[in-house]
């Protein structure tokens, strides 16, 4: 991995994310406008168009997404208006800078809005906070002209109407939950591995299971090689195993101390001596233990980062055979931990296989990992069946790409972005996909706090707010969130309706999971998936360009459920049993 915020090589990797609350929830407005007194200098505008959407409520809040539809001259810059009738307060908001004044609310263009066109649309987000009701806000003005119309409740109906006639006929996809593959470990992502960590509520968001959190399940944090650093994550840690649900901690070193390696220096690579081994193994116990002490159990701990790279930042060199030789003799001194053997840069099984085929070895670890730089493209992008034969689980533990920003555009806090989406669904969202479809249980990126990543981190010249979730984050969470350590990916088959759509399925916790990447330009309309005949309940949930988590209506009916599809699109399928 590539020290923060570099890359170590061209394309090799990056880092970071982009964020908006947009649903297909209720929609309360949307209107043309009338005439209206416009303020000194501002651009005229004939009529708009305003959609409110709440994401999301609960007990004292709630997520909305604002798309401005412009009917009159193109604007360079606006300012939208409207009031709440509530007392609603707004407290974050992204793509916008947005003030309140009593029940007036103010929001107003930011550089990566960009023009308005005549009949182009604009969008941004916001949370806010509501008591005793939510009603729609209403007095919506465009540069002050007011745009009128009929409003929604704000509120979805408890019993939201099915869109799709009732379903009949064969299913197009069908769960067979008596086949099973690999356990779920878990999807996650990193702190930061130099200075820097997680506030307690970016924590939460990262690993919470409630509205506009994302649900992940592993966290992996950098074990330094200096002792003096190792309190920096301890919150961190400690926030995110009593907060979120079952998470795992995985502890990978860069480097053991210099004075232990061959080139006397924590970077450029250089080996551990192997005089120090029994010291670089109660170096890494020592950690563990004192993880433990401070109240945080460090469920799996990687022997080496990136065994077979060497750039000039923190990193140590080893071979497959001395990996081997050091688990082999050293690995029960790390205690109360399972060790992972070895994170190689592309999964390349010279690190790995020599363990493996050691039974004294193989018996001291607990886990396999490997990162995705490389993999797909080197063949490794599938089943380990060396690993499966000898049930060690599969970790993906490190990826990282943001191509999408060229030289560095400002794009990753504009939520609707279209290269920050096709990047997201078409690299991330695919290989995680491809992932599970090869039996691994586990698929960790890179930091969870990044521009481009999962939270936004407030960095100026990419436009996102520090802690806010990002389009990234959302579709992950289609997987991170609904897909839980212990549940059992299962097998299902497709008719040839739902062949552009890419499929997995999963048991566990009293549900089957079916997570949905549709990367194609067409939706896929009234596509049927055969419930268990158990089934009390269905729910859907969708990403994309759009969208971001936002439930779908559909219900059981008949024992199979019919779900919309849309194009560019990954969505979340849960039966209740």
């Amino acid at each position: 991995m590539s020290a923060s915020g570099t890359s170590p090589s061209i394309g090799r990797r990056r880092r970071a994310t982009s964020t908006a609350l947009v649903s297909a929830g209720t929609v309360l407005l949307a209107s043309v406008a009338v005439a209206g007194a416009l303020p000194a200098g501002a651009a005229a505008a004939a009529g708009c168009a305003v959609d409110h959407t709440v994401s999301s409520q609960w007990p004292g809040g709630f997520g909305a997404n604002v798309i401005i539809t412009n009917l009159g001259d193109p604007l360079t810059s606006w300012t939208l208006t409207w009031t709440y009738s509530a007392g609603q307060t707004v407290t974050q908001a992204w793509n916008t800078a947005l003030t309140q004044s009593g029940p007036a609310v103010t929001a107003k263009n930011v550089s990566h809005n960009g023009a308005i066109p005549t009949n182009g649309t604009t969008s941004f987000g916001f949370n806010g906070s509501w008591a005793g009701s939510n009603p729609a806000p209403t007095n919506f003005a465009l540069n002050g002209v007011a745009c009128t119309g009929g409003t929604a409740p704000t509120t979805p109906p408890t019993a939201p109407p099915s869109t799709t006639p009732p379903p009949s006929g064969p299913a197009d996809i069908t769960v067979d939950s008596a086949t099973r593959y690999q356990t779920i470990d878990g999807f996650g992502a990193a702190t930061p591995i130099w200075g820097g960590t997680w506030s307690a509520a970016e924590t939460q968001t990262l690993v919470g299971m409630g509205a506009n959190q994302l649900g992940l399940s592993i966290v992996r944090t950098g074990i330094s090689p200096v002792s003096g650093e190792w309190p920096t994550q301890v919150n961190a840690l400690k926030t995110a195993k009593s907060y979120g649900s079952g998470v795992k901690i995985l502890g990978s070193p860069w480097t053991a101390p210099a004075a232990w390696k061959t080139n006397n220096s924590r970077t450029n690579g250089g080996k551990l001596k192997t005089d120090y081994y029994d010291d670089y193994a109660n170096h890494l116990n020592s950690y563990v233990q004192y993880m433990r002490s401070q109240g945080v159990t460090v469920d799996v701990t990687s022997v080496q980062n990136e065994p077979d790279w060497h750039p000039n930042y923190d990193s140590m060199d080893w071979s497959g055979t001395e990996l081997r030789n050091f688990v082999r003799d050293q690995g029960t001194k790390v205690q109360n931990t399972k060790l992972m053997v070895a994170e190689a840069v592309n999964l390349n099984y010279n690190y790995t296989d020599p363990t493996l085929n050691d039974t004294s070895a193989r018996n001291n670890i607990g886990y396999i990992g490997g990162h995705l730089y490389g993999t797909e493209d080197s063949g490794r992008l599938k089943p380990y069946s060396l690993a499966d034969l000898h049930n060690k689980p599969v970790w993906m533990t490190e990826w990282n790409l943001h191509e999408a920003d060229g030289s560095g555009s400002n794009i990753w806090g504009n939520p609707s972005n279209q290269a920050v989406w096709n990047e997201t669904l078409d690299d991330i969202m695919r290989t995680v996909h491809k992932s599970m479809e090869s039996n691994w249980s586990a698929y960790i990126w890179w930091y969870g706090k990044r521009y481009y990543s999962f939270i936004g981190d407030g960095e100026a010249a990419y436009g996102t707010t520090a802690g806010a979730p990002l389009k990234r984050g959302y579709a992950f969470s289609q997987y991170a969130k609904y897909v839980r350590p212990g549940y059992q990916r299962v097998a299902l088959t497709k008719s040839s309706k739902a062949s552009p759509l890419e499929v997995t399925a999963y048991q566990g916790g009293g549900k089957i999971t079916l997570v949905i990447l549709n990367r194609s330009a067409s939706a896929v309309d009234n596509a049927m998936i055969q419930a268990p005949q158990n089934a009390t309940r269905a729910e859907h949930y969708l990403t994309s360009q759009n969208a971001n988590a936002a439930s779908q209506p559909t219900s059981v009916n008949g024992g199979q459920v019919s779900v919309n599809i849309g194009a560019r699109s990954i969505s979340t399928v849960v039966f209740t049993l």
